[in-house]
């Protein structure tokens, strides 16, 4: 008796597509703008495919110099990816970053462009300041040291201890405005008090009176109307004139001169 036994058919080969560059162990990827290190990345998984640029690693762990060499902030994220020529670096999932002043700063997403310079993102963003302040909104934008930021639209925040701090800053201005304009030193005060500041401060002297002078008879005579002393006015004004020494009545002679050397001295009128 024959039995009938399946044959199984051997399967084609099936491509699997495998990437070219893969590192499943602590690897370092460095990059430096002119001769200086610029960023450090460190992750644990790091894999490049032969048709793309694209190098994709998981977790993200950046280190950011300034440019002297010191580290000045951390950024970490989940993942990220960036090109073989390092022109551009992308983290993403649950990004948390540390800036140089001690700020922290938390999103979904951040990228950095090589061509500007700039971290940037268009996701909602947490920044918790040095001073605990917390500020939220949508978008951020910040140097490649994440020394200068600002957080772009919609923005709220919560301050710690705002009224102490507005009282501190109100007297930090009137110290500066103290110190811009000083007070005048007590010896420019004594002397301006010595000294009258305007003639309006001066004590004014009495004006001297006017004396009494004594009116003539013509003078009377000249202030009466004409129809009433039957006089004109010419004789009026002529009158109120006084008269010469050499017609007055009383006229004193003028005392002789006396001539000394001469045998003879001149009579009275003799010039």
């Amino acid at each position: 008796m024959l039995g009938c036994e399946e044959i199984e058919e051997p399967k084609p080969w099936i491509r699997v597509e495998r990437p070219q560059m893969l590192f499943t162990d602590t690897t370092l990827l460095d990059s430096y703008d002119k001769g200086v290190l610029n960023w450090r990345l460190k992750t644990a998984y790091l894999e490049r495919w032969a048709d793309k640029e694209i190098v994709t690693v998981r977790p993200v762990f950046v280190d950011i110099y300034d440019s002297v060499g010191e580290r000045v902030a951390f950024l970490r994220a989940d993942s990220g990816s960036l090109d073989m020529k390092f022109t551009y670096v992308y983290a993403y999932g649950h990004v948390y970053a540390l800036t140089p002043k001690g700020a922290s700063v938390r999103a979904d997403s951040l990228l950095w462009n090589k061509k500007d310079n700039l971290v940037k993102t268009a996701s909602y963003v947490r920044v918790v300041s040095e001073d605990g302040d917390v500020l939220q909104g949508v978008g951020f934008e910040s140097d490649a040291q994440l020394d200068n930021w600002k957080i772009l639209s919609n923005v709220t925040g919560i301050f710690q201890d705002a009224a102490k701090r507005m009282k501190d800053e109100d007297k930090r201005q009137a110290e500066a405005e103290r110190l811009n304009n000083p007070p005048p030193s007590s010896s420019s005060q004594a002397t301006s008090a010595a000294k009258p500041t305007s003639s309006a401060q001066a004590p004014s002297k009495p004006a001297p009176q006017a004396q009494p002078q004594p009116t003539s008879r013509a003078s009377s005579a000249s202030q009466a109307t004409p129809a009433a002393k039957g006089v004109s006015m010419s004789s009026a004004v002529s009158a109120s004139k006084p008269a010469s020494a050499a017609s007055a009545p009383n006229a004193s002679p003028k005392p002789r001169r006396t001539l000394p050397g001469l045998p003879f001295q001149p009579k009275a009128g003799t010039p």
